[in-house]
């Protein structure tokens, strides 16, 4: 159950959460899943689906997982057809599924460009584009992307910074063209969040990180899943093209202004 929305605030929805294996995607199935939805979640990795499905399932949420690599397309159409067989429609998409790798910019193979550029921009696109032509199109929907604090460039993740600005400005484009289809289109993004996602990131990096945010503390999994509830529930019917950022202020800090630090993040 959530501790924010009451129980039965999805009753009756399908939602998809890509890369709903473990961190961040988990959480958000768990608090969809927790509202009444049925949960589809997929990944590439068979082990952490079947823990996620267990660990939900344990929560008393309906859900089911099917491997599936974003980047290529014919296993995203295996996977949207499996829901569909498995569900009565798709109510919500979550782009949760991404990756990158800490690096400058000088050091990126071709090989590590195209693999952050794929599964950040092209798998969310395909899997967008996929829901909407199977489904969406004709019954409508919501779809939430999870993309990254870059406003201000993302030194030694530029890749992801690049991609992820991609699909800001995908985001707002769909919100026009679909809208007519009643097919809304937003973005989550998060700041500096404790999750399995830090543990790739050198021991230093993490120490600091939280210092470069207003609230002095790091996000949890759960405040980004909350926002993303919010746009999936009838709270959210008029948001399209939006991006909300659940990170504790850091889009808008700069170093012009300081703000003392506490002898440990909150």
């Amino acid at each position: 159950m959530s501790s924010i929305f009451r129980d039965d605030l999805l009753k009756d929805k399908v939602a998809i959460v890509t890369g709903g294996g473990s961190g961040i995607g988990l959480a958000i199935a768990r608090e969809l899943g927790g509202l009444g939805a049925t949960i589809s979640i997929c990944g590439r990795k068979a082990e952490k689906l079947e823990r996620s499905v267990e660990t939900l399932q344990q929560a008393k949420i309906k859900v089911f997982s099917k491997q599936c690599d974003i980047r290529e397309i014919e296993q995203v159409e295996s996977f949207v057809d499996f829901t569909l067989e498995n569900a009565a429609g798709i109510d919500i998409l979550v782009n949760n599924a991404g990756g990158q790798f800490p690096s400058p910019a000088l050091n990126y193979s071709p090989k590590g460009w195209n693999a952050v550029i794929n599964t950040n921009l092209t798998g969310t696109w395909y899997m967008t584009q996929t829901v909407a032509k199977k489904w969406m199109a004709n019954h409508g929907g919501k779809v939430v992307s999870i993309v990254a604090c870059m406003w201000k460039g993302f030194p030694a993740l530029a890749h992801t910074g690049a991609a992820r600005a991609a699909v800001v400005n995908l985001t707002k484009s769909l919100a026009i063209e679909w809208a007519q289809l009643k097919i809304l289109v937003n973005c989550v993004a998060p700041g500096i969040i404790r999750s399995s996602g830090l543990e790739r990131y050198p021991d230093e990096i993490i120490k600091e990180s939280w210092r470069r945010v207003p609230l002095k503390r790091f996000g949890t999994e759960d405040e980004v899943a909350w926002a993303v509830a919010y746009l999936a529930s009838p709270a959210g019917d008029y948001f399209t093209g939006a991006t909300l950022c659940v990170d504790g202020g850091h889009a808008h800090w700069g170093d012009l202004w300081p703000i003392p630090d506490p002898a440990e993040p909150a």
